[in-house]
């Protein structure tokens, strides 16, 4: 990631630029959402002040979230934009810090290697099939963030194969949001419980 930003920040204006700030946001948001659904979980679970240090890193994810989603609405080279991404790529920075510094030592230091070794796998198997774009409302928990991965996964994958960013037309982005909206109750059709008879 922290490779990825750097070529951002040394490239000027254009289609290069812009790949590798998809790129960059794609990273980070599959990341993320399999830290929150895998490992913060184990954390809480494992370490004695788990919460208090999922807490801190969730909340530096919803800010980054936040940010992302204001870069995706704003157009190349608008210096709002700019400054956002400044933002956010220092506080990935930061939260890269804030986990391999304090969490995941932490975690290594509760589980043995047979344990982070599952664990590992789980997190990887999450990532492959997580989402790539920010979605601010989400929660950052369990279940509701794994819930609505699912479809949300699905939305963006769309949205990255059909290439539809920021300055996809106004009719492409009405249809992939429609997909959207029924993935996501064809999910919910399948996870929420049937009531019984």
């Amino acid at each position: 990631m922290d490779r990825l930003m750097s070529q951002h920040q040394s490239l000027g204006d254009g289609e290069e630029r812009e790949r590798v700030l998809k790129e960059t946001v794609q990273l980070v948001f599959s990341h993320a959402f399999a830290e929150e659904t895998v490992l913060w979980p184990a954390v809480r679970r494992s370490v004695p002040d788990g919460e208090e240090l999922t807490a801190r890193v969730e909340q530096e994810h919803q800010q980054i979230n936040d940010l992302v989603a204001d870069i995706e609405r704003l157009a190349p080279g608008d210096p709002e934009r700019e400054e956002k991404v400044r933002r956010a790529f220092a506080l990935i920075r930061q939260d890269i810090r804030d986990e391999e510094d304090l969490l995941l030592p932490r975690l290594q230091d509760a589980m043995d290697i047979a344990q982070l070794r599952r664990l590992g796998t789980a997190w990887e198997t999450v990532r492959k099939s997580a989402p790539t774009h920010p979605h601010p409302v989400v929660p950052r928990r369990p279940p509701g963030n794994a819930v609505l991965g699912v479809p949300l996964s699905l939305y963006d994958r769309i949205r990255d194969a059909l290439g539809l960013g920021s300055s996809a037309s106004r009719a492409k982005k009405l249809l992939i949001a429609l997909a959207g909206v029924l993935m996501s109750a064809a999910a919910a059709a399948v996870v929420l419980p049937r009531k019984r008879r």
